[in-house]
């Protein structure tokens, strides 16, 4: 059990620099008015999101079991 909180604590790290990149991406195509980097870098947050709600999930059913 402590493994599984591990991968779920570093999946949330790792889709929390993904959303921190994308926000960065985003950020940096609104300066430069690049609509390329603006789409990648919301996409990337999108990404971050979903992965967030797996996790939120994978908690859920945790709980429910405990």
């Amino acid at each position: 059990f402590q493994e599984e909180r591990y991968m779920s604590t570093q999946d949330r790290v790792e889709a929390t620099a993904k959303n921190l990149e994308g926000k960065a991406q985003e950020a940096m195509g609104d300066l430069t008015g690049d609509k390329q980097e603006q789409a990648e870098g919301q996409a990337k947050q999108a990404e971050a999101s979903a992965q967030h709600a797996v996790e939120d999930g994978k908690d859920a059913v945790k709980d429910a079991i405990d």
